[in-house]
């Protein structure tokens, strides 16, 4: 992924609530595969790692996108932007 790219994706997810919460539990296999779905249907998505999770935000995203075949477009403070291209269709087309 370009910086050009990565910065159009930045872009479009700043608008964007999360629609995933990472907690204590920290990444589970539900919630792994629920976010593998989401990234199929969106293809863009943010999630929130929450205060009481232990664990590193850039860990958790790097592990997520490892399992889920995605690329991490940023990591913010707790938020989390992935991207992953849909296999039916583009709906984010990218510069």
């Amino acid at each position: 992924m370009t910086s050009k790219q990565r910065a159009y994706l930045k872009g479009l997810a700043s608008t964007m609530d999360p629609i995933f919460q990472v907690g204590k539990a920290s990444l589970t296999p539900e919630i792994t595969s629920a976010i593998a779905e989401a990234l199929e249907a969106r293809e863009l998505i943010k999630i929130n790692v929450l205060k009481n999770c232990m664990d590193d935000p850039k860990e958790i995203a790097s592990i997520v996108g490892e399992r889920t075949h995605s690329e991490v477009v940023q990591v913010i403070g707790k938020k989390i932007i992935l991207y992953k291209e849909s296999k039916d269709k583009k709906k984010i087309i990218l510069p």
